[in-house]
């Protein structure tokens, strides 16, 4: 069978699993899912585990954390490498190496989900039976789309009570737009899910109940009462595939029958294509569908030489990098974590080209090299050494100094920048003080340590108060903050009180005259600039344009102006919030032959600036949430009620087997504490997921309280 391929001249002679027979996946979720429950699996099966680890009872492999043991759920993404060998199929009898990133389904670690999709070639999305599509799914998905990640689904749980693989397929096509078709049919449902039917090969297999660890199925003929379901599912399958390639399409119309290297061939080029999402099911709990799942990932994920090459940037040039190992090396460092024993742990991605210990890479963004004392294959928190990586792997280096999340490592000569993956801004902040003069050293260093390995945590000051300010994505993300401040860098430090990340925006369009004129003895200070400001699209963020004619300021003070001008929009006229969506035309202005320098024009800009927007229509805006709760039906009406009490609007309210879905919108500033009042309502039984949305407008009657209330009054002045 393994003639069947012709190895690419993309590898080293070297290397011991070609790039062909290497899948790099991630697997993402909403919290709950059953993400990590899966991973174990994997482990287990592969044979790099041979005990199974359970979330609940803090044994998993991949959360090695103390914080996730203890919470009982993922807080970083995990890497981890095993080996995986189908028995079937174009890859049957020929070792592949699997590297995995299992991610965190918790809406305050998105940086973790976002930042591991860039760099993976493939995903397995894992939704619930029983509920189907979930908030944090949805975002999950976007985040693949954004980055074009080929994906399959993993419906698990249907071992519990109200699972529903046909509901959970339908809701990937409706809430996700996804082109969903089941490979594989489930044989019973809850405490009856005995098994899978195989809509490829046509053959179903039974699990054998008395062998709780899965490892024991037999493969049967499908069952009879089961054959015009399997017929319906395999033609819509078929029907699907043949979209995506010709031969398929033209034996389809003709009536012909395809054999099972054909569809398969054909589903591994639909799912490639982006356009074809291909549904298993399972129980990773009861340790079933999981070597179905896996056969999938090897016959359908693609490969590193399955994708279109990385776009990098040179100059202003576009130059392309393909997965090879013999040309330059280059690569992304796509996340930053401390280590107790090493210390600083650079998590990085070989686009093309070999890494050898001991190499010394250049880093474009920093125009400075780094030298890589050690490279390690992570298994979650245990390490191995290896003496070299090549294109398509997942390492980790030690030694490299300036290097920070996004950046792109290469050789001198090559000076290319590979795009990095972007992230949201933090919705939430609070004080943070040392208890002691001894701390406050302690508590500088770990918070820069922290702010660096996690983008969307940041640290900054008050310029009134002195205070140190840390913003997050929620109040479990700063939690967790000050969880590790006091476990892993031993400071003591209270936290004040969660303050909300508002916004300000303009509403129409105005003039402002900046002039900055200082005359003391000797040479004098003179900016002066005209603006236009004028409202943009919600979400379209910053721009500042010249359209200086004729000279009236000169080239070199253009740029200083703009600089002056975004500055200033740090600090709106309401609140003192940064100001968002609106578009600025620098269109006017004069200079002094002597006096006109870089800093008077800046000062030009950040005086015309705030001249305009006092007369734009200023408006303070609030973060909005996108909150899910799922409840018994004889609390409904209860929370409905509490959500109307926080400003939240009910959008929708779906029933699933005894339980009902609402979604709303609601204010962040109404949610704190809400987790310990969602349970107390419904006696402990509802749950509820929450992740930013948008901004609205502040009701007028809440808008003085939070301006008398800002810390950031002294910014306005």
């Amino acid at each position: 069978m393994a003639s069947q391929h012709t190895l690419s001249s993309a590898n080293s002679t070297s290397r011991k699993t070609p790039l062909e027979y290497t899948r790099n996946i991630g697997i993402a979720a909403h919290i709950d899912a059953g993400k990590t429950t899966t991973t174990e699996r994997i482990l287990f099966y592969a044979g790099i585990v041979h005990k199974i680890g359970e979330v609940h009872e803090g044994t998993a492999v991949t959360d090695w954390m103390e914080q996730e043991r203890e919470r009982g759920i993922t807080i970083t993404s995990a890497a981890i490498s095993c080996g995986w060998t189908t028995k079937e199929g174009p890859y049957a009898n020929i070792p592949q190496q699997v590297n995995i990133i299992d991610t965190p389904g918790h809406v305050d670690f998105t940086a973790e989900v976002e930042r591991s999709l860039r760099v993976l070639d493939g995903a397995v999305a894992v939704f619930c039976a029983v509920a189907g599509v979930q908030p944090q799914s949805e975002t999950v998905w976007r985040q693949m789309d954004k980055y074009k990640v080929p994906r399959l689904a993993f419906v698990n749980k249907m071992d519990r009570t109200g699972a529903n693989f046909d509901g959970a397929v339908d809701d990937i096509r409706t809430k996700l737009g996804g082109n969903a078709h089941p490979l594989f049919l489930p044989i019973g449902g809850e405490e009856n899910f005995k098994g899978l039917i195989d809509l490829v090969k046509m053959k179903a297999y039974r699990y054998d109940e008395t062998d709780v660890s899965g490892m024991g199925f037999d493969e049967i003929d499908i069952p009879a009462e089961f054959a015009d379901e399997v017929a319906a599912a395999r033609d819509s399958l078929i029907e699907a595939i043949a979209d995506h390639d010709d031969a398929i399409a033209e034996k389809y119309l003709e009536g012909e029958e395809l054999s099972v290297d054909e569809i398969r061939r054909g589903v591994r080029r639909a799912t490639l294509s982006l356009n074809f999402i291909g549904v298993i099911p399972g129980s990773a709990f009861k340790n079933k569908g999981v070597q179905m799942l896996l056969d999938s990932v090897v016959d359908y994920l693609p490969s590193p030489l399955d994708l279109p090459p990385m776009i990098g940037h040179k100059d202003e040039e576009e130059v392309f990098i393909s997965p090879d190992d013999n040309t330059d090396i280059v690569g992304l460092a796509f996340k930053l974590m401390t280590d107790p024993y090493v210390g600083k742990l650079v998590f990085f991605r070989v686009y093309a080209g070999e890494l050898r210990k001991g190499a010394t890479l250049y880093n474009p963004r920093t125009r400075k090299t780094e030298r890589i004392s050690r490279l390690m294959i992570m298994k979650a928190d245990a390490r191995e050494d290896i003496d070299v990586a090549y294109s398509g792997d997942i390492c980790a280096i030690i030694g490299a100094r300036e290097v920070i999340t996004g950046d792109t490592l290469c050789t001198k000569e090559l000076d290319v920048m590979l795009e990095p993956p972007t992230f949201p801004e933090p919705v939430i902040s609070m004080s943070i003080e040392p208890n002691s003069k001894a701390d406050q050293e302690k508590l500088s260093l770990a918070l820069q340590r922290l702010s660096e390995e996690d983008p969307t945590f940041q640290v900054s000051s008050n310029a009134e108060t002195g205070q140190t300010i840390i913003a997050g994505m929620g109040e479990l993300h700063l939690d967790i903050i000050r969880d590790r401040l006091f476990r892993e860098f031993k400071v003591e430090a209270q936290a004040g009180r969660p303050q909300i990340a508002y916004r300000e925006t303009i509403t129409s369009a105005a003039d402002g005259e900046g002039k900055f004129i200082r005359q003391s003895g000797g040479r004098g200070q003179y900016g002066h600039a005209l603006i236009k400001i004028e409202p943009s699209e919600k979400g379209s963020g910053i721009e500042v344009v010249s359209e200086i004619v004729g000279g009236v300021i000169p080239r070199e003070y253009i740029k200083p102006t703009q600089d002056g001008i975004i500055e200033a929009s740090n600090n709106g006229v309401v609140a003192g919030y940064p100001v968002i969506d609106f578009k600025v035309r620098i269109v006017d202005g004069s200079f002094h032959e002597v006096d006109s320098s870089e800093m008077a024009f800046k000062m030009a800009g950040i005086f015309a600036f705030k001249d305009a927007m006092k007369n734009a229509g200023p408006i303070l805006l609030e973060p909005i949430m996108k909150v899910e709760v799922t409840t018994p039906e004889e609390y409904q009406g209860d929370i409905m009620g509490d959500l109307n009490r926080r400003r939240g609007q009910i959008q929708s309210m779906e029933t699933k087997s005894n339980l009902t879905v609402i979604s709303s919108f609601v204010p962040l500033e109404t949610m704190f504490g809400y987790a310990t009042d969602v349970r107390s309502l419904s006696k402990g039984r509802a749950s509820y997921a929450m992740e930013p949305s948008h901004f609205e407008q502040v009701p007028a009657s809440l808008l003085d309280k939070i301006v008398e209330t800002s810390s950031r009054q002294a910014a306005r002045t």
